[in-house]
């Protein structure tokens, strides 16, 4: 069971800190999600249950109790246990403060998972982020103080697990994500990512690889159907429209880009999503 909340496009009053969604959901054994990259921060909190998440070359296994980050353009692979599937809720944000915030409360690109007692407070949190669900002035302002209610709550006793041995990615790697997230809606190529962070595409290439296990390519293309997803289903911009915002110059080549990621049409993907399963 699903229970999901997207803010409408352009109907965000706010900067230092905006919520872009948040959902609740209890997961069947083996569910996944991934590997993608998303646009803004996602925070998960794991009320029940277990599974596997995947960033930045490691593996955590996590429990209830526990929760992880997903930061702007880092490529993520999560998973719910085949025997103990998780339950977990979710908050989609940004912000110009969002990255200071975050270090604030012990977070970030290097400590990307963590331990709260405040599981039910969490929870009501987001339960009360789902009850308003509207555009209207009174709903956006409830929103912004749930969000800050929801980093408050995790400040009161967040406890950061480090992965043993963890490391602070490439800078090459940085630079070059950064300006895949700055950028992807252009018609850029991995001569541009490479000429951009100063190296040979060779070498961009293998730093992807040991870093990512990804090729730049793959990572960028990755990266634009994600966010053709999103976009699918919270604007009401036709197929042409995503596809030109997400780098696509020729929206039958995204659509068949975008159908062999997700097994629809974009079309079909924003018709089946727009129809949840009760």
């Amino acid at each position: 069971m699903e229970n999901s909340y997207i803010l409408p496009s352009g109907e965000r009053p706010f900067s230092d800190l905006y919520l872009y969604f948040c959902g609740y959901e209890e997961c069947r054994p083996g569910h996944s999600f991934g590997p993608a990259v998303r646009p803004c921060y996602i925070i998960h909190y794991i009320v029940s249950g277990k599974g596997t998440y995947r960033a930045g070359g490691r593996v955590y296994e996590l429990e209830a109790g526990q929760g992880f980050l997903i930061t702007p353009g880092s490529q993520t692979f999560y998973q719910a246990d085949a025997e103990d599937p998780w339950t977990y809720l979710w908050i989609g944000f940004d912000g110009s403060q969002a990255s200071r915030y975050l270090s604030g409360i012990g977070l970030g690109e290097n400590r990307l998972t963590y331990r709260s007692s405040q599981g039910e407070q969490l929870k009501n949190t987001v339960m009360t982020m789902l009850q308003h669900n509207t555009g209207a002035a009174s709903n956006q302002f409830m929103l912004e103080s749930l969000l800050y209610t929801f980093f408050s709550l995790l400040a009161e006793d967040l406890d950061v697990l480090l992965a043993p041995g963890a490391m602070a990615g490439s800078q090459y790697i940085r630079r070059a994500t950064e300006f895949i997230r700055d950028n992807y809606f252009r018609p850029i190529r991995v001569t541009d990512i490479a000429a951009y962070v100063c190296i040979n595409r060779s070498y961009l290439y293998s730093l992807f690889q040991k870093e990512l296990h990804t090729s730049p390519q793959e990572y960028l293309s990755n990266y634009r159907l994600t966010r053709a997803a999103e976009l699918l289903l919270i604007t009401d911009l036709s197929v042409e429209g995503v596809a030109l915002s997400c780098g696509y110059g020729d929206p039958l080549v995204f659509s068949k880009a975008f159908k062999a990621k997700n097994g629809l049409t974009p079309t079909q993907y924003r018709k089946a999503k727009a129809s949840p399963s009760k």
